[in-house]
């Protein structure tokens, strides 16, 4: 399983992704956004899964990023 952080525009686009997630069977939990990727709304979603889950994300998402072992951030999504 490979570990993800989504941040988003608004809290509810979190919320409404956190649920889209959890309802799919993926382990999701609403967390506060590490600064270093966004201050937004300040909530993002941390999740694994086995692939980054896109169709699941709230149209209000601002960026997927992938947590590597390193816990280094890799962009894979940016919402323009």
């Amino acid at each position: 399983m490979t570990k993800y952080i989504a941040t988003f525009h608004t809290h509810l686009a979190a919320l409404m992704t956190s649920r889209a997630l959890t309802s799919s069977g993926v382990r999701a939990q609403m967390a506060p956004v590490p600064r270093a990727l966004s201050s937004s709304c300040g909530t993002c979603v941390r999740y694994e899964a086995d692939a980054p889950q896109l169709a699941s994300m709230d149209e209000d998402v601002e960026r997927v990023y992938r947590i590597g072992a390193d816990e280094r951030y890799e962009l894979l999504f940016e919402n323009e």
